[in-house]
Protein backbone atom coordinates (compact mmCIF):
# COMPACT_ATOMS: atom_id res chain seq x y z
CA UNK A 1 0.00 0.00 0.00
CA UNK A 2 1.18 3.51 -0.81
CA UNK A 3 0.08 6.33 1.46
CA UNK A 4 -0.90 9.39 -0.54
CA UNK A 5 0.23 12.49 1.34
CA UNK A 6 -1.15 15.18 -0.95
CA UNK A 7 -4.73 16.07 -1.64
CA UNK A 8 -6.29 18.42 -4.14
CA UNK A 9 -8.51 21.06 -2.59
CA UNK A 10 -11.48 21.99 -4.79
CA UNK A 11 -10.89 25.74 -4.65
CA UNK A 12 -10.38 28.24 -7.43
CA UNK A 13 -9.22 31.85 -7.42
CA UNK A 14 -11.50 33.89 -9.66
CA UNK A 15 -10.41 36.90 -11.70
CA UNK A 16 -12.28 39.19 -9.27
CA UNK A 17 -10.01 37.97 -6.45
CA UNK A 18 -12.59 35.76 -4.74
CA UNK A 19 -11.88 32.19 -3.65
CA UNK A 20 -14.70 29.83 -4.58
CA UNK A 21 -15.45 26.12 -4.61
CA UNK A 22 -14.20 24.92 -7.98
CA UNK A 23 -16.95 24.77 -10.59
CA UNK A 24 -19.40 26.79 -8.46
CA UNK A 25 -20.11 30.31 -7.28
CA UNK A 26 -19.91 29.24 -3.61
CA UNK A 27 -17.41 31.42 -1.75
CA UNK A 28 -14.91 30.01 0.72
CA UNK A 29 -16.17 32.81 2.99
CA UNK A 30 -19.51 31.03 3.36
CA UNK A 31 -17.93 27.70 4.28
CA UNK A 32 -15.46 29.21 6.75
CA UNK A 33 -18.13 31.37 8.40
CA UNK A 34 -20.43 28.35 8.78
CA UNK A 35 -17.53 26.38 10.28
CA UNK A 36 -16.84 29.23 12.73
CA UNK A 37 -20.51 29.17 13.78
CA UNK A 38 -20.00 25.54 14.74
CA UNK A 39 -21.67 23.86 11.79
CA UNK A 40 -20.23 20.48 10.82
CA UNK A 41 -19.33 19.74 7.17
CA UNK A 42 -22.54 17.76 6.69
CA UNK A 43 -24.62 20.73 7.86
CA UNK A 44 -22.65 23.08 5.63
CA UNK A 45 -23.25 20.79 2.65
CA UNK A 46 -26.98 20.69 3.43
CA UNK A 47 -27.02 24.50 3.52
CA UNK A 48 -25.34 24.73 0.11
CA UNK A 49 -26.21 21.47 -1.69
CA UNK A 50 -24.65 20.84 -5.08
CA UNK A 51 -23.75 18.07 -7.48
CA UNK A 52 -20.46 19.89 -8.10
CA UNK A 53 -18.86 18.96 -4.75
CA UNK A 54 -19.24 16.51 -1.88
CA UNK A 55 -19.22 16.53 1.91
CA UNK A 56 -15.63 15.27 1.67
CA UNK A 57 -14.77 18.40 -0.33
CA UNK A 58 -16.20 20.54 2.48
CA UNK A 59 -13.96 18.68 4.94
CA UNK A 60 -10.92 19.32 2.73
CA UNK A 61 -11.79 23.02 2.39
CA UNK A 62 -12.06 23.34 6.18
CA UNK A 63 -8.73 21.49 6.53
CA UNK A 64 -7.22 23.92 4.01
CA UNK A 65 -8.56 26.86 6.01
CA UNK A 66 -7.14 25.46 9.27
CA UNK A 67 -3.76 24.80 7.64
CA UNK A 68 -3.61 28.26 6.03
CA UNK A 69 -5.57 30.14 8.68
CA UNK A 70 -3.41 33.29 8.64
CA UNK A 71 -3.70 33.78 4.89
CA UNK A 72 -7.42 33.00 4.78
CA UNK A 73 -8.18 35.27 7.75
CA UNK A 74 -6.31 38.08 6.00
CA UNK A 75 -8.35 37.41 2.84
CA UNK A 76 -11.61 37.39 4.83
CA UNK A 77 -10.71 40.64 6.61
CA UNK A 78 -10.03 42.29 3.24
CA UNK A 79 -13.38 41.04 1.90
CA UNK A 80 -15.19 42.37 4.99
CA UNK A 81 -13.52 45.77 4.60
CA UNK A 82 -14.57 45.89 0.94
CA UNK A 83 -18.15 44.97 1.90
CA UNK A 84 -18.28 47.80 4.46
CA UNK A 85 -17.03 50.28 1.85
CA UNK A 86 -19.61 49.12 -0.70
CA UNK A 87 -22.39 49.32 1.90
CA UNK A 88 -21.39 52.90 2.76
CA UNK A 89 -21.35 53.82 -0.92
CA UNK A 90 -24.82 52.35 -1.49
CA UNK A 91 -26.25 53.98 1.62
CA UNK A 92 -24.94 57.37 0.52
CA UNK A 93 -26.76 57.19 -2.83
CA UNK A 94 -29.58 59.60 -3.46
CA UNK A 95 -32.95 58.17 -2.46
CA UNK A 96 -31.50 55.15 -0.68
CA UNK A 97 -33.12 55.93 2.67
CA UNK A 98 -36.58 56.42 1.17
CA UNK A 99 -36.40 53.21 -0.92
CA UNK A 100 -35.12 51.31 2.08
CA UNK A 101 -38.01 52.51 4.26
CA UNK A 102 -40.56 51.67 1.52
CA UNK A 103 -39.19 48.14 1.23
CA UNK A 104 -39.19 47.71 5.00
CA UNK A 105 -42.86 48.71 5.16
CA UNK A 106 -43.79 46.31 2.33
CA UNK A 107 -41.99 43.42 4.06
CA UNK A 108 -43.69 44.14 7.38
CA UNK A 109 -47.09 44.21 5.67
CA UNK A 110 -46.44 40.85 4.01
CA UNK A 111 -45.44 39.34 7.34
CA UNK A 112 -48.64 40.67 8.89
CA UNK A 113 -50.71 39.18 6.05
CA UNK A 114 -49.06 35.77 6.52
CA UNK A 115 -49.91 35.73 10.23
CA UNK A 116 -53.63 36.22 9.49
Amino acid sequence: MILETTQKVPLALWEDGTIRVKGTRLLIDMIVNAHKRGECPEEIFESFPSDEYTVADIYSIIAYYLTHKGKIEKYLAKREKEAVEIRKEIESMSGYQERSEDLREKILERWKDRKK
